[in-house]
């Protein structure tokens, strides 16, 4: 017992054990050649790597994206593929076999600086090791294991889904949504401190928060909107074609008071006021949230307010 026995041939599916330098570097499931008296080693060798050439060729060039590790090259593959499917499209930066060990965690980590998101490891049929496990709880990197790629994708999914909503919530203030409101007439409630009237949502959407100017007026801020009224009941939102009950406070307790009257007239279009910041804020946290009809408003007034 324990001796080994040596053969010059196998058939079937029998283990072998094979001893040799630089076996650590070995990647599971890549094809294995015996060389032959009168074979070109050199084309062996380039034989033998196009399974790795063909998984290294999924790895995003930008340098963004998740780490991924599986039991083996297959299993490796097919999560691979499944990735870079249409519908899922989520890159990968960097792709590992077996356990997912220290090492691994210090890899995925340097992603922190990069795309918080992508500071994550996907596990497909492999376990993490404890110290791993404690390593990637220290360094702010996720670990997501499941044997079903649909699973892995399902978690990896509700985690971005989450971050961004938390994003969402962070630059909900900076986040200026397009609109173009009219006054009706007869429906000046009260004219300054706070300034309440009626208006016609002629495009788009008022928010709450929003602030608003009047670009007849050499673009005057008037202020924000502190409420919005439907048939006497408080909403956040007041969409198109909506007639509405606005009240409007100064920025700052600093800041001048607007007057109708005085600092604008009913025949004066009000609209959001947005600026350079706000635009990128609403393209990286609202890209999916507007619709097309939202965009070209906001390409509109972009140009209004001549924002490069």
């Amino acid at each position: 017992m324990g001796t080994y026995q040596h053969h010059k041939e196998f058939k079937a599916a029998q283990g072998v054990k094979i001893s040799a330098q630089g076996l650590e570097h070995a990647i599971a499931g890549t094809g294995l050649y015996v060389v032959g008296p009168g074979d070109d080693v050199e084309d062996i060798k380039d034989t033998a790597m196009q399974d790795m050439k063909s998984v290294m060729s999924r790895i995003d060039r930008s340098g963004e994206g998740v780490c991924v590790q599986a039991s083996t090259l297959g299993s490796l593959e097919a999560l691979l593929e499944f990735l870079k499917n249409p519908d899922v499209r989520i890159p990968v930066s960097g792709i590992s076999i077996g356990p997912v060990h220290k090492k691994d965690i210090m890899h995925a980590s340097v992603m922190r600086q990069k795309n918080k998101e992508y500071a994550t490891i996907l596990a497909f049929d492999v376990k993490v090791t404890p110290k791993a496990r404690e390593l990637a709880d220290e360094m702010g990197v996720k670990i997501f294991c499941a044997d079903i790629i649909y699973h892995l994708f399902d978690q990896f999914k509700v985690y971005i889904d989450n971050l961004k909503e938390e994003k969402k919530k962070e630059a909900a203030e900076e986040a200026v949504f397009p609109c173009v409101l009219k006054i009706m007439p007869n429906c000046i409630f009260n004219k300054k401190d706070p300034i309440v009237l009626g208006v016609d949502v002629l495009e788009d959407l008022a928010k709450v928060g929003t602030p608003v100017c009047v670009p007849s007026r050499d673009f005057i801020d008037i202020g924000r909107i502190v409420s919005i009224e439907i048939n006497h009941k408080q909403v956040d939102i007041a969409k198109k074609g909506q007639k509405v009950a606005l009240k409007i406070v100064g920025a700052t307790p600093e800041e001048q008071q607007k007057m109708f009257g005085r600092h604008f007239e009913i025949d004066d279009e009000l609209v959001s006021h947005i600026s350079r910041r706000s635009i990128d804020v609403l393209k990286t946290n609202y890209r999916e949230d507007l619709s097309n009809d939202e965009w070209r408003l906001v390409v509109k007034l972009k140009n209004l307010f001549k924002i490069q």
